[in-house]
C-alpha cells in the first residue's frame, strides 16, 4: 500500500534514497519514512502559510523561524536550575600528566632487571632536567603518546589503573613522581603538569553553557511539540507514525 500524507504519495524510490542518511539507527526504513512523513508535513505548512517551496530547505526553516515559540531561558532561569540540580555540576579531582614507559622485559630474569634499571637511569634524567621531560618521553617511551612527549591530557580518579593513579593524585602539579610506577603495562615515569581538586563547578564558570543548553532544549522541545500536532492532524496513510 502506497504511503500518503494528507494525500500525496512517497514514493518507494523517495523512502530508498532517504535510507542513506539513516544507515547507522536500528531501522534506517522506518526512520527514513518518518523523515520524510515529517518533510512533507512542514512543505505543506509552509505551503499554506503563503511561503515559496521553491526551495523547500528554505521555506521549512522560515516556516519554523515563525512558527516556533519558547521563552528564551535567562540568567535568572539557569541559575534556577543551578540551584535545583546541584549533582549535575559537581566534579571529581582530575589531573594532566605525560609519562615515558618501559617494558617490563622479555620474561627472564636478567631482561626484567636491564629494564628496570634503564628506567631508573631515565628517571634520574628527568628529575635532573625536567623541561627535557617531552624529549626523553619521545626518544624511550614505547607508548604511543610518546610521539606527543608523553602528554596524557586530562583525565579524572577512576580512568587509569590503581596504581598510575596512586602516583599522579599523590604527586604535587609541576612535580615528577619520585619513584618509577609499575603496572601490569610496564614501568611510569610519571609528571604531572596539572591538578584540580574535585567539587561543586561555581555558577559563574558554566552560566554562559548551562543557558545555551538549556535554550537547545527549550528549542527542541517546542519543534517536538509543534510536529505532534502535525501529525495529529494529519491524515497519513500507509505507514503507522509512532507516537512523538
Amino acid at each position: 500500500m502506497a504511503i500518503t500524507v494528507n494525500g500525496v504519495e512517497i514514493t518507494e524510490a523517495q523512502v530508498q534514497a532517504e535510507m542513506d542518511n539513516h544507515a547507522d539507527t536500528p531501522s534506517p526504513r522506518d526512520a527514513a519514512v518518518q523523515q520524510l512523513v515529517l518533510h512533507q508535513l512542514l512543505l505543506q505548512k509552509a505551503k499554506e502559510s503563503g511561503l515559496d517551496t521553491s526551495n523547500e530547505g528554505q521555506a521549512v526553516g522560515e516556516l519554523l523561524d515563525k512558527e516556533l515559540q519558547f521563552t528564551p531561558v535567562d540568567e535568572a532561569a539557569a541559575r534556577a536550575f543551578y540551584d535545583a540540580n546541584p549533582e549535575q555540576f559537581s566534579q571529581g579531582d582530575s589531573a594532566v600528566a605525560s609519562h615515558i614507559l618501559f617494558p617490563l622485559g622479555s620474561g627472564d630474569e636478567l631482561a626484567a632487571m636491564l629494564a628496570k634499571a634503564k628506567a631508573e637511569g631515565v628517571l634520574v634524567e628527568a628529575q635532573a632536567d625536567p623541561a627535557r621531560f617531552a624529549d626523553l618521553a619521545r626518544e624511550h617511551s614505547t607508548c604511543p603518546s610518546g610521539k606527543q612527549g608523553g602528554d596524557l591530557g586530562q583525565f579524572g580518579r577512576g580512568q587509569m589503573v590503581p596504581a598510575f593513579e596512586q602516583a599522579v593524585f599523590g604527586t604535587e602539579a609541576g612535580q615528577i613522581a619520585p619513584q618509577l610506577v609499575e603496572t601490569q603495562f610496564g614501568y611510569h615515569i610519571i609528571q604531572v603538569n596539572d591538578r584540580q581538586d574535585g567539587g561543586q563547578v561555581a555558577f559563574e564558570e558554566i552560566k554562559d553553557r548551562l543557558q545555551q543548553y538549556l535554550n537547545q532544549m527549550a528549542s527542541r522541545q517546542a519543534m517536538h511539540e509543534y510536529l505532534s500536532k502535525l501529525v495529529d492532524a494529519a491524515k497519513i496513510e500507509g505507514y503507522a507514525m509512532p507516537g512523538l
